[in-house]
C-alpha cells in the first residue's frame, strides 16, 4: 500500500505533540515556498555544488564510511528497504578500495591502477580483469563492459564533464540543517529521471554528508540514501589496494554484458 507524505504527516499529527507537529508542518511549507518561489535553477545552489565537486577533486586521498539505505521494489510493486554500510580507501587517480555490507552480501572491491578485483568474503570467490588507468575511467568501462556501477560513484564525477551542471531541470536551496552534529546546507536538484537532494557541510570543507536519490523513472519512485562521514587525512598504503586472495578462495570469471544479453536473447 502506498501512503503520501500528506499521510505520514497526518499520522504525526495524532501521536506526536501540536507544537511539535506545526513545526514540521511549517517546516514543510518553508521549504515548498522556498522552492515554489524561486528561480527553477537557482544560480547559489548550481554555484555550491561547484564548490563542493572542486573540493572533492582537489582531495589526494581519503577514507569514508556511509551508512545506507536502498530500496527494492517487488513484482506487486511492494517497496523494500535494505541497510548497509561502505567503506571507502581512495588515492587519486589510480586507487581504490570499496568494502560493501549488507544482511544479505558482502562484497569487495580492489582497483591498484592494473587490475580490478570483485571478491565474496563469504562465498571466497573473486573475479579480476586488466582495468584502465585512472578510477575516472574505470567507473565507466566497470559498468559498459561487466555491469558493475560502483556505489557513490559520482563523488568522482562532480566536476567533471561526465557530471554536467547543464542536465540540472531544478536546484534549489532548501535550508540548513544538521547531520550527525554537523551544520550543513540542504540543496534540491532534478535531472530527467531522478531528484536528488544532498547535504553539504558548511564552512571551508564543503564535503557532501548527505544524499538522497530518489528514481523518478519508476513509477514506484524507489530511493537510495547516504549518510557520509569522511576522513580526508586517512593514510593509506599501497596494500590496502592490492588484492591477495586467501588460500580457500576460487576464481571464476567476469562475465561481460554483451555475453549476458546474447544468452538471455537466445532463451
Amino acid at each position: 500500500m502506498r501512503r503520501s507524505s500528506l499521510f505520514v504527516v497526518a499520522i504525526a499529527c495524532i501521536v506526536a505533540p501540536a507544537l511539535a507537529c506545526a513545526q514540521t508542518r511549517e517546516r514543510r511549507d518553508a521549504a515548498s515556498s522556498a522552492i515554489a518561489t524561486a528561480p527553477a535553477v537557482q544560480p547559489e545552489a548550481v554555484a555550491a555544488l561547484e564548490r563542493m565537486s572542486a573540493y572533492l577533486r582537489g582531495l589526494k586521498q581519503f577514507g569514508l564510511h556511509a551508512d545506507t539505505t536502498i530500496d527494492l521494489v517487488t513484482d506487486d510493486e511492494q517497496k523494500l528497504q535494505f541497510p548497509g554500510t561502505l567503506d571507502y580507501k581512495v588515492r587519486a587517480p589510480d586507487r581504490l578500495y570499496i568494502g560493501m555490507k549488507t544482511d544479505r552480501k558482502e562484497r569487495e572491491l580492489f582497483y591498484d591502477g592494473k587490475t580490478l578485483t570483485v571478491y565474496g568474503p563469504r562465498n571466497k570467490l573473486y573475479a579480476q580483469t586488466p582495468a584502465p588507468p585512472t578510477i575516472a575511467a574505470l567507473l565507466g568501462a566497470a559498468e559498459d563492459r561487466y555491469g558493475i556501477e560502483l556505489p557513490l560513484a559520482d563523488l568522482f564525477l562532480w566536476g567533471t564533464a561526465k557530471a554536467p551542471t547543464s542536465s540540472l531541470r531544478s536546484a534549489a536551496y532548501v535550508g540548513p540543517a544538521r547531520i550527525d552534529g554537523s551544520v550543513t546546507d540542504q540543496y534540491a536538484f532534478r535531472q530527467d529521471g531522478v531528484d536528488w537532494q544532498i547535504w553539504i557541510e558548511a564552512g571551508d570543507k564543503p564535503l557532501p554528508r548527505r544524499l538522497v536519490i530518489t528514481t523518478t523513472a519508476d513509477p514506484a519512485q524507489p530511493q537510495y540514501a547516504s549518510t557520509l562521514t569522511w576522513n580526508t587525512n586517512a593514510k593509506v598504503r599501497d596494500a590496502d589496494f592490492a588484492f591477495v586472495p586467501p588460500k580457500d578462495a576460487h576464481r571464476i570469471e567476469f562475465v561481460e554484458v554483451d555475453v549476458v544479453a546474447t544468452q538471455e536473447g537466445s532463451r
